[in-house]
C-alpha cells in the first residue's frame, strides 16, 4: 500500500468516527461499555479529535500531490 492511499483511508475513518459522534450528539444515542455509560461530553471529544486528525490527513494528502507532480 503506497503511503497516499494510506493517508486516505486514515482521513476517510477519522472522518467517519468525526461523523458518527456528531449524529450520537444530535440524536442523544445512549452508549454504553459493559456496566460503563459513555457521557456525551465524551462525544465532544470524539468529534474534535476525529476531525482533527481528518482535516490533518486530507491536508497532507493535498500537499502530497502538489509535492509530487
Amino acid at each position: 500500500m503506497s503511503e497516499k492511499n494510506y493517508v486516505l483511508i486514515s482521513a476517510t475513518i477519522f472522518a467517519l468516527v468525526a461523523l458518527l459522534h456528531c449524529v450520537r450528539l444530535f440524536t442523544h444515542w445512549s452508549f454504553q461499555i459493559g456496566a460503563v455509560t459513555v457521557p456525551l461530553w465524551g462525544s465532544w471529544l470524539g468529534l474534535l479529535i476525529g476531525a482533527t486528525l481528518s482535516i490533518w490527513a486530507f491536508r497532507l494528502l493535498s500537499q502530497w500531490k502538489i509535492s509530487h507532480q
